[in-house]
Formats: C-alpha cells, structure tokens, sequence
C-alpha cells in the first residue's frame, strides 16, 4: 500500500493555503515540489561542505566531489545505464538535447539528411532540431498522432527511410499524458541505422526506466520534475557514441592539456561538462532520486494510475467536457476545455479555488493547431496528490460549468 499521508508529510509546501483555501497543487508536470530530505540534503553541503568540485586537494572539494559522482552513480543506477560514463550531468531537459543536437549534429548529419520527431513533442525536442536542419540543410520529418492522442505508427515504414540519422521522441506526452511505444519506435529505428533520443522529463516520476533495456541512444530528463531542483538535468548516451561526438562547449573541466597550438579534451563524462557544475543541484537530484526509490517507482505508478483513472471519470461528468489524449497508455496528465470558456479563464477561476493547474499553449504549440485550439487547462498528478484533492478539483470544475451556463 502507498501512505500517500506519510508522504505528505515531506512536502510542507501542501500545508500552504491559497487565498484563504487549501492549496490543490495539479502543476506537476510543469514541476513538482521538493521533500525535505532533498531541501536538508543541500543545505547540509552549502553550509558545512561548499567548495568547488573535481579541482581541489583539500577536505571541502574532496567531499563534493565525492557527493557528485555519487549522485552520478545514482541516476546511472536509477535508468540502468551501463557505465557513470554515459551520465552527462546538464542544467535540465532541453539543455541536454541541444546538446545532443549540436554535438551529434556536428559529427553525424549532412546535408539531404533526415530527422524525424512525432507531433506532440515537446517545444525543446523540436526547435533545437529545426535548428539543427537549418545549419546542415537536413529535412525535419513528423510522424503525427490521431485523435485520441496516440501515434500513427501505420505511417512509420513511409517516414523511416535510410535518410533518417535521428529520431526524437516524448516517452510521456506532456499535454496528452501518451505513453508512447518507445521500445517498437527504437527498434524500428534502428533497422534503417538511425539513432533515438527519448525525451524521458515526463517519464522518470512514473515509470521505472531501464535504458539498457530500451536500446535508446540517448535518454534526457530535468530533475525539478522528479521532486528535486531546478537547473539541473541529466543526458544519457551511449558511451561509444558519446564518444566519437565532439564536445559542445569549452572551457575548464572538459580538457585534458591546453596549448595555443592544440587542445586535447578530457574523457566521459568531463567531456561534456564545460566549467563549475551545479554540484550541489547535482547532489539534491541524487538525494530525491534516493527519496522516491525508498517510497518505491512501481507502487508510486500504481497508486497514480488510479489517481488519474479516478479523475477521468470525475471529469466525464462535468458539463462540455472536453478531454485532449484518451490514449490506452496514458499517464498523470489531464489536458481539457470547458465548452467554450477560455483556458485561461478557468484556470484564473480554479486559482481563486486555491487549486493550482496550467493554461496556455504547453509548450507543444503542434498539438494545438492538431484539436484547432489556442491552448488547453492541463491538470497533472504527482506522487502526493489524494482523491480528495481530485473531488476538490472537479467540484471547482463544476463551478466554473455554472458560473458559464454549462451546466
């Protein structure tokens, strides 16, 4: 059984009260809120251990760097990644898939060349590709999703062509909550010679990851949506890939020797990390990786599976309720319009309420020119949410039906 009281408790922020009302938090996939053990965990090393890490010989540097690479050694087991090598420690998501789409860009795509990403991706896992086709006159390619939020992988065999060097795919749909087939698009992928980055920021509070398992090339995640800060992320890649691409940005820590004449770069990870890291986000993100595998991935998935079944058929019963994403696999994320009333509205409205969603385009402008509209109200679910919080949020739904004449 999941004590979703028990870990209420860790979260002092839920206690908070919103215009006079208790604090609903359904913004979670924009980012989640951090337990105390990951708040204690980095105040213990700014206050006793700060130091520069990787640089120094005495016991300040020593212990953050030990902490940094411990953290590495964490998430490298958390995805089940095969070597603390193929962990690049970055400032969140979409720093990590630029740099995958400047360093791989550089070494592998040419001109004429194809890269394919799905519709409902995720702004960052778009425009850093279109950047990248404008610099090398490479082609974007888009495999598109129907109705209910699902790929059309019929058309798949047509878009895979031997032109396409990469393919760039949400895990977890961040408007539609579509747990897309990762594993069938990799494969696939990978009998015409192209190479997967899975954007995994909507997957890793959800769903174990096991990145060996899934064959991907690269997996990139933010760790301010997995219950710990901001500013700090994480690319996995492959080690042999990662190393036959050249460095991103240059500066101290990514070197070997400098010289006027020549410099020679450092080795995995160091490669890839340019200058001062955020050590100390680095050892927060290490520390709430620790809190949510001691609360443990599978029943967390479980208990908000039900969470989210639960809202979805409370919602079913609020007038001119408009789902977005009804896929079969889906997860924590409920995208939606009440009738005609602008997004914004009811989420100004559910505000007043004291319940927390988000409005507007969802960084992911594609999927709404895909349902014709101008934006959407998404409410989505972490670890600590309750039914009651749910109830709380359908009847403010309701309220807002009413005060419109929808009901």
């Amino acid at each position: 059984m999941f004590d979703v009281a028990k870990v209420r408790k860790d979260f002092p922020i839920l206690e908070e009260q919103v215009y006079g009302k208790r604090l609903v938090y359904l913004d979670n996939g924009a980012t989640t809120q951090r337990p105390l053990q990951v708040i204690e965990k980095m105040n213990e090393y700014y206050l006793k251990y700060n130091s520069n890490v990787h640089r120094g010989v005495h016991f300040l540097s020593n212990k953050c760097t030990d902490a940094n690479e411990e953290a590495r050694e964490i998430v490298r087991k958390f995805i089940h990644a095969g070597s603390d090598k193929e962990i690049i420690f970055t400032r969140g998501t979409t720093e990590s898939i630029n740099l995958v789409a400047f360093s791989f860009g550089e070494a592998f795509i040419r001109e004429g060349d194809e890269i394919l990403v799905t519709e409902m991706e995720h702004h960052a896992n778009i425009v850093p590709w279109q950047m990248l086709c404008e610099r090398k006159g490479a082609v974007l390619k888009v495999l598109p999703f129907n109705d209910k939020g699902e790929l059309d992988l019929s058309q798949l065999d047509t878009l895979l062509t031997p032109r396409v060097k990469l393919v760039g795919v949400a895990y977890v749909s961040n408007v539609l909550g579509t747990v897309n087939p990762v594993k069938e698009l990799i494969g696939r992928a990978h009998r015409i010679g192209a190479k997967v980055l899975v954007d995994g920021a909507q997957a890793v509070q959800h769903i174990p990851i096991d990145v060996q398992a899934l064959d991907c090339d690269f997996f990139v995640f933010s760790g301010h949506k997995l219950y710990g800060p901001t500013g700090v992320g994480v690319l996995y890649g492959k080690e042999d890939l990662l190393n036959r691409m050249p460095p991103w940005q240059g500066g101290g820590e990514m070197i070997k020797e400098v010289h006027f004449e020549k410099t020679t770069y450092n080795e995995l990870p160091f490669k890839f990390e340019a200058g001062t890291p955020d050590f100390i986000g680095v050892i927060g993100l290490g520390e709430a990786i620790r809190y949510v595998e001691s609360l443990g991935l599978p029943e967390i998935a479980v208990y908000e599976q039900q969470l989210l079944d639960y809202a979805m058929e409370r919602m079913r019963q609020v007038p001119a309720m408009r789902i977005f994403g009804e896929a079969i696999r889906k997860s924590s994320v409920l995208s939606f319009a009440l009738g005609e009333i602008h997004h914004s509205d009811t989420g100004i409205l559910l505000d007043k309420m004291g319940i927390a969603v988000r409005t507007g385009q969802l960084c992911a402008e594609p999927v709404m020119q895909h349902y014709g509209v101008t934006g959407m109200v998404r409410a989505s679910i972490g670890m600590y949410n309750t039914s009651e919080e749910i109830d709380l949020f359908c009847e403010g739904l309701h309220r807002v039906a009413k005060m419109f004449k929808l009901a």
